[in-house]
């Protein structure tokens, strides 16, 4: 390992009103959850002088807390804790099915919900599961607390709104009532497993008892600079029944909402086309 942990600084808080103070007098200090992301850089030596805020320690953050309506995700949650909760297993699966497809069983098992939202990934696997279920990111400082919407966290690729000494604390998400008739999770990448996605899909269908659309939630990661929902499509068919003409032209739309990009993992038609087949077999599946 090319770093010097001698040419580091490492804080180390207890609690989280400790590592909002300690943050706030070193905000250039890099965080430190799981480290998936960051021990990369510091095995290749780019860490050398810098101080890291190592939060392993804040217990507070390692817990799922349930909610009157929801639950509360403290920041340091691994993808494999998430995928084996059981609140989440039944009050959001699509969040846990997504937190199976990251990585292998090592980056689940290291991996944090908050550094992989702090990481600002356009692939990021869980974000499209956040989006659909319309999560909140509390933010913590020395200044005090807030919530930021999950559409707003992000600025654009590796990129948030957080604030210097600002940290993630918890993903908060608020049940969905009545429970959808249809839900999709897909990830589509290059291999089944340890793959970033070409494009990756949740989907979230409210069908009333006259068989029009009550609501539509659909969200795609891999095909923007930061996840996107479908906010056109949805719209389009909010109070139509799904026919072959409405499902089309909801197709159709999506490329109103995403601009995906040619790169080392695939090409924009092929994101495009796979994308609107993943949104056209959910609309026209049945029941799940």
């Amino acid at each position: 390992m090319r770093g010097d942990a001698a040419t580091m600084k490492v804080l180390a808080p207890r609690s989280a009103r400790e590592a909002a103070r300690l943050f706030s007098k070193d905000p250039k200090a890099l965080p430190l959850a799981g480290g998936t992301d960051l021990m990369v850089a510091w095995n290749a030596g780019l860490l050398n002088q810098r101080a890291v805020l190592d939060l392993s320690g804040i217990a507070e953050w390692r817990r799922v807390l349930p909610l009157r309506e929801g639950l509360r995700l403290g920041a340091l949650l691994t993808h494999t804790q998430l995928q084996r909760s059981k609140e989440v297993q039944r009050r959001f699966p699509l969040l846990a099915e997504a937190c199976a497809t990251i990585g292998a069983a090592q980056i689940q098992n290291r991996g944090t919900i908050g550094g992989n939202i702090a990481n600002a990934s356009p692939a990021g696997d869980t974000f499209p599961a956040l989006a659909v279920y319309e999560a909140v990111v509390h933010a913590l400082s020395s200044r005090g607390s807030r919530i930021i919407p999950f559409p707003e966290f992000f600025a654009g690729v590796k990129k948030t709104t957080l604030t210097p000494g600002e940290l993630i604390a918890a993903v908060e998400l608020y049940d969905v009532d009545p429970k959808p008739t249809r839900q999709m999770f897909r990830k589509v990448g290059t291999r089944a497993a340890q793959a970033i996605s070409k494009t990756v899909a949740c989907g979230l269908l409210w069908v009333n008892p006259d068989k029009t659309v009550r609501e539509l939630r659909f969200a795609l990661g891999s095909m923007a600079p930061t996840v996107r929902r479908l906010t056109h499509a949805e719209e389009l068919v909010r109070g139509k029944v799904l026919t072959d003409d409405v499902i089309a032209k909801a197709c159709e739309l999506l490329e109103r909402d995403v601009s995906p990009i040619d790169d080392v993992r695939s090409t924009r038609p092929y994101r495009l086309a796979v994308s609107k087949n993943l949104l056209r077999n959910f609309l026209e599946a049945r029941p799940r």
